[in-house]
């Protein structure tokens, strides 16, 4: 069985991920990451001397590069055309996964007041 994006876990409320937790995050490579850095403009973590810091908005775009290619089947000038075209609609929401979100994030508040 394959899986898919949105099956992924939840986003955690963090402000800066490395990029071994956003390749756990979104189950991709760390070397696919710094290929993808490297084939989609958008895609661009704060860099810090020799590390690399992504920020929520920058995990959210590996998701939906991830999706575009391995869910959707796009090739990579077909992925980055899709990103493109669809830069003023980026902001659909996938409710499943937006939902799962906020369900993490309760749960860290009410481990933090217990």
């Amino acid at each position: 069985m394959e899986l898919r994006t949105s099956d992924l876990p939840a986003i955690p409320g963090k402000r800066y991920f490395t990029i071994g937790e956003v390749s756990e995050l979104c189950l991709v490579k760390s070397h696919v990451l710094r290929y993808w850095e490297q084939e989609f403009p958008q895609l661009s973590p704060v860099r810090r001397g020799n590390r690399r810091y992504y920020r929520h908005e920058d995990v959210q775009l590996v998701r939906q590069i991830r999706s575009l290619l391995y869910d959707q089947r796009f090739t990579i000038d077909g992925a980055r055309s899709q990103l493109k075209r669809h830069a003023v609609k980026r902001q659909t929401f996938d409710y499943r996964t937006e939902i799962a979100q906020a369900i993490s994030e309760l749960e860290a508040v009410v481990d933090i007041l217990s």
